[in-house]
């Protein structure tokens, strides 16, 4: 009789070879077999840091072949470095700068440096059913957005996508990546549809299911080992976080670049009153000077009184919109972009093709992608900017990508040149290749919920999902919804990448809502869920959303080369620490602070009266980006606040470009560019610029001023990246500062450097 091993036996023993399956010896050559089938094992070459793992069955004498999910950028990764088919022996195989080494009676394949270190350990599940990984003891990050936070460590994931994932009161949503980071130094992505991770022991264990739709019951067969089969795994080897991240990237893809009008402010609308009232709040923004880029409508169902008739419906409802086309032009004379909710009906598990296959009248039109976009065409003709895809928790993975990738591309069907904007709430690898925003579902106004968002972000961050946030002020009221928490959560989300309000009791969601004295229409039955009145006089609060609503929107220059800089290279805009201090372990396990892009630190404020925040500044010089106090790094620091006030810090080299207050991202403004230098190291910059709407950056229509700060010298040198050229004028107006001294200049592309 065979004898069988614990998978930690299997590792355990995979380099030496000492544990044997099937009365073998080191060296000796075994059948692959796994669950009685006869197996093709490859490894592949992709990169310098990355290696490609297949187990695919030979069934009937055939390969079976990796399925396309759609989640890889590319099918194929060239010829395997080396294959095991039959009677198979030990081996070493070199692999890109990795080495190999697969013990085929264990199973087991060991991922080495070129000197030979190990990285990782993979072992085949004998039933073939799964595979086991090395843990180590550092956090681990990633799987996606939702479940447990902020290290995955010991956690049991079913990896169920959608609303009904993981606590939704306080985790929110789950999305499901299967790409686990060891913060050590290595990742592993598990291409497969479907499947969990256990996490709680030394090592961990991905346990692959036939059936890849959210929580759906699965027969007995489509549940067994075999029907998992084949088994995909690309696994990295980096000391450096952007490598691991740009591996990533090469895997599933690099972001795509969003129109600049969605990093503005975006304000969403629940029960609707009349068409007055519609163009009132617009209007309101606009006398009160609050920046705002984009009104968002929700549609009538999940409230009494939206945009259309019913749930997934087309059709407007004429009470409130009985002239649809003339208030979207009004909307778009006085500078708004308009978004539009649209539920996917329930149940549906399917969605296939893409806008451009010929539409099958036989079939239902949801559960095919060119059928359901022509759903669409009607409303998008009469200048609608963007969309809102709710639902589809029921969607298998591949479907959920479909769903992302058709508001890429239906859009551009119509507007070829302009960039198109969706915020989804499902979502799978490779989402980021269509410019995939993403939020955290229908949390609840709590402090708990607050705080827990932060690390969600940075795991979403981390797992290829660059454009997230969360429904500012949560979603569905309780007891705990006040002024205060829901201005704490206004200071967050200005620094996420969606810049959202959205909730029930919806006027607390905008900035004067807190002074009105009424708090809208009631959508919930707990009488506790409605602040009383006496709280709805609180005038502090509209003057602190101005203050950041107006720094979002002057830090813009900085965001968007953040963002630029993700779509060229797979890094977040919201960063955990780990990103760029991954030797200091205090700030690997900080999932309560984050880095915006790589010189700005961010400590929300999530204590309910909180007088001080506690936080941990990595090595270095740091600046208190209020009041300029100069700190050394490498300690926790405590910071007092007020109401009004959450740290930011700016660290030393930093080169922080910020531009005039604006109300909406395209409006004109003679002010100059103002440029602030942190001195105490040196640093490098790229400012980024495009038109903000088109491709045409694709074609070399884009401006990069390349701006590099020499400490020692008190220099800062300016130049035109390369591939880039100016735009939108021949010379730019630039206001710089380096400590306490200022210097004006004109940048016309040519080199110039200016001495403090």
């Amino acid at each position: 009789m065979q004898r069988r091993f614990h998978r930690r036996d299997l590792l355990r023993h995979a380099s030496a070879g000492a544990v044997l399956l099937g009365g073998g010896h080191a060296g000796a050559a075994v059948p692959l077999r796994l669950g009685g089938e006869d197996m093709e094992i490859r490894i592949f070459s992709v990169s310098a840091s990355t290696v490609r793992l297949t187990v695919q069955p030979v069934r009937a004498g055939k390969l079976t072949e990796i399925p396309d999910d759609g989640a890889l950028a590319r099918q194929s990764w060239g010829a395997p470095a080396a294959t095991f088919r039959g009677q198979a022996a030990e081996r070493t195989v070199h692999a890109g700068g990795l080495r190999v080494r697969f013990t085929p009676d264990l199973l087991a394949l060991e991922v080495q440096t070129a000197e030979g270190a190990a990285v990782q350990r993979i072992a085949i599940d004998p039933d073939g059913g799964g595979l086991t990984f090395l843990l180590g003891d550092a956090p681990l990050l990633g799987l996606g957005e939702g479940g447990p936070q902020f290290s995955r460590r010991s956690d049991n994931d079913a990896m169920r996508s959608g609303q009904g994932g993981y606590r939704l009161a306080t985790n929110g949503a789950r999305v499901p990546i299967p790409w686990i980071v060891g913060s050590s130094g290595w990742a592993i992505f598990v291409h497969h549809p479907s499947g969990s991770f256990d996490l709680t022991g030394a090592e961990g264990h991905f346990r692959a299911t036939a059936d890849a739709s959210a929580g759906a019951a699965t027969s007995p067969a489509a549940s067994a080992p075999a029907a998992a089969l084949p088994l995909d795994v690309f696994v990295v080897a980096s000391r450096e976080p952007a490598v691991i991240m740009a591996e990533y990237a090469r895997l599933t893809g690099l972001p795509e670049l969003p129109p600049l009008w969605s990093f503005g402010y975006q304000q969403s609308h629940r029960t609707l009153a009349s068409r007055e009232e519609i163009l009132s709040e617009a209007q309101t923004f606009r006398e009160k000077k609050l920046p705002c880029d984009t009104l968002i409508y929700l549609g009538t169902g999940f409230c009494p009184s939206g945009w259309n008739t019913n749930n997934g419906n087309f059709d407007f409802n004429r009470k409130v919109f009985p002239d649809p086309k003339a208030i979207f032009d009004q909307f778009h004379e006085d500078h708004f972009k308009v978004a539009l909710h649209v539920a996917y009906p329930t149940g549906i598990r399917q969605m296939l093709g893409s806008v451009k296959d010929p539409c099958d009248t036989a079939r239902r039109a949801e559960t095919q992608a060119s059928c359901y976009w022509k759903m669409h065409e009607p409303v998008f003709a009469l200048g609608v900017d963007g969309w809102w895809p709710d639902e589809g928790d029921a969607l298998d993975g591949p479907s959920r990508l479909v769903r992302n990738r058709m508001y890429w591309d239906g859009c551009q069907l119509d507007r070829p040149n302009e960039r198109p904007f969706a915020l989804h709430r499902n979502g799978y690898p490779g989402m980021q290749r269509y410019a995939a925003f993403l939020w955290s579902g229908d949390v609840y106004s709590t402090w708990e919920t607050l705080r827990t968002q932060i690390p969600i972000g940075l795991n979403a961050g981390l797992s290829g999902i660059p454009y997230w946030g969360t429904d500012i002020g949560g979603f569905v009221p309780t007891a705990e919804l006040s002024a205060e928490l829901y201005v704490r959560w206004f200071q967050f989300g200005a620094f996420c990448p969606l810049f959202r309000c959205h909730g029930q009791t919806w006027k607390l969601r905008l900035p004067w809502g807190w002074n009105m004295g009424n708090p809208g229409p009631v959508e919930v039955s707990r009488r506790d869920a409605t602040p009383d009145e006496s709280q709805l006089h609180d005038a502090r609060v509209e003057p602190i959303c101005r203050k950041y609503l107006e720094l979002r929107y002057r830090l813009l220059p900085y965001l968007y080369s953040a963002v630029r800089e993700g779509a060229a290279t797979g890094m977040p805009v919201m960063r955990a620490l780990w990103l760029h201090y991954p030797g200091d372990p205090a700030a690997v396990a900080r999932g309560d602070q984050y880095l915006w892009g790589k010189d700005m630190l961010v400590a929300p404020v999530v204590e309910k009266g909180a007088v001080k925040r506690r936080l941990y500044l990595p090595a270095g010089v740091w600046y208190d980006f209020w009041n300029g106090q100069r700190l050394e790094g490498g300690r926790e620091i405590t910071r007092a606040v007020d109401l009004e006030t959450i740290p930011l810090y700016v660290r030393a080299g930093a080169i922080l470009p910020m531009g005039p207050v604006k109300q909406y991202v395209e409006e004109e403004s003679a002010a100059p560019l103002s440029i602030s230098i942190y001195p105490g190291a040196d640093g490098r910059f790229r400012l980024y610029e495009d038109d903000g709407r088109s491709f045409r950056y694709r074609n070399g229509e884009w401006m990069g001023i390349q701006m590099e700060w020499r400490d020692a010298a008190r220099t800062l040198t300016l130049s035109l990246a390369n591939g880039s050229r100016m735009i939108g004028a021949a010379r730019r107006e630039i206001a710089l500062k380096a400590g306490q001294t200022e210097r004006s200049v004109t940048f016309d592309g040519r080199r110039l450097q200016v001495r403090f």
